[in-house]
């Protein structure tokens, strides 16, 4: 059993400052919460239990100030989540996985570099060769580049209302869902038990769905001032310019998170809440147990380092039992 953080009256661990916006990502059967220097990850065990594991982010922001700062940060942030979160989807595929069909991680490191190659040749490639083709029979101008942007758009919400259709990534997409309702009932100050969790909307914000769309949309706009290079400069400027283009979105974001009531913000960021309407759905009780376990993890090591003068506590991982599916008010697993 892993060792459980102690809970204020309000029912959970008590919170840092909140100058710091937590994320998370959806993985196989569970759900990777992040803070500022620590993400952890619960998981969905075959046998029923709940896989709980820790660990320090090592930002290279930590030695060098300037990366922290606006422009620079959504560069190292985007990295930091992919870097993150390939580990989290690695060791959950690990750990759901009855033992008879266990996968090496030279096969998940194989499936995931296969998967970044898939991603790059059928969102950026194909797009930028189909309306290079294009552009040299009926001329190439503005609106063949804008065209390819809005055909990628296209293309990418195709595939997640496609893939949104079956079964396992559907529950995925739950516990996106379970995800975003934890985060949101934490930052209103809401004890975490799944009866306060089920309450919050599945939508949110600064979902990672909305950084996917407003990249996209931005990458129309910005890539019609490109012209129509070659194909292979096409191509390249189109994934040179990507971090940068992250790195404005991510700014957007966080104004979005900043400034909710403002209508020029609540306009950017309603396509992306709309677009979450694909993916996330509903989660289980069960579901928002496992995102509970992830987030209090955090928090416990946040609260561990705070006592420790600042130093981050030490790694953990361990398994906790199953509680009830709707644990009593103030309880976060057992």
């Amino acid at each position: 059993m892993a060792e459980q953080p102690e809970r204020d009256r309000g029912g959970t661990t008590a919170p840092p400052p909140k100058d710091h916006l937590y994320g998370g990502q959806a993985v196989i059967e569970g759900v990777m919460m992040r803070g500022r220097d620590i993400w952890a990850l619960a998981v969905r065990k075959p046998d029923d239990e709940i896989h709980i594991e820790s660990h320090e982010i090592d930002s290279v922001a930590k030695k060098h100030p300037l990366l922290a700062k606006p422009g620079f940060r959504g560069v190292i942030v985007l990295g930091q989540s992919l870097k993150i979160g390939f580990r989290a989807l690695t060791i959950a595929a690990r750990v759901s996985s009855p033992e008879e069909v266990q996968l090496s991680g030279g096969t998940m490191g194989f499936a995931m570099a296969l998967a970044i190659v898939l991603f790059i040749g059928i969102f950026i490639a194909f797009p930028a060769a189909l309306f290079g083709w294009i552009g040299d029979r009926v001329g190439a101008g503005v609106w063949t580049s804008v065209a390819e942007g809005v055909f990628r758009v296209l293309l990418f919400l195709g595939y997640l209302a496609i893939i949104g259709q079956t079964k396992d990534i559907r529950r995925v997409f739950q516990y996106h869902g379970a995800e975003h309702k934890t985060i949101a009932a934490f930052e209103h100050d809401e004890p975490l038990n799944v009866e306060n969790v089920g309450r919050y909307s599945t939508l949110h914000v600064r979902c990672g769905t909305n950084f996917l769309l407003i990249v996209m949309v931005l990458t129309i706009l910005i890539f019609a001032l490109f012209g129509s290079p070659p194909l292979h400069w096409r191509i390249l400027s189109r994934i040179v310019a990507i971090p940068l283009i992250a790195a404005f979105a991510y700014e957007m974001l966080r104004l979005g998170a900043r400034f909710p009531n403002s209508w020029l913000m609540r306009g950017l960021m309603t396509p992306g809440l709309w677009l979450q309407k694909i993916t996330t759905k509903p989660p289980s009780p069960d579901q928002i147990e496992v995102a509970i376990a992830s987030f209090n993890e955090v928090l416990r090591r946040e609260a561990a380092a705070s006592e420790a003068g600042g130093n981050a506590a030490t790694s953990q991982g361990g398994e906790v039992a199953t509680a009830a599916p709707d644990p009593a008010p103030g309880a976060g697993t057992s």
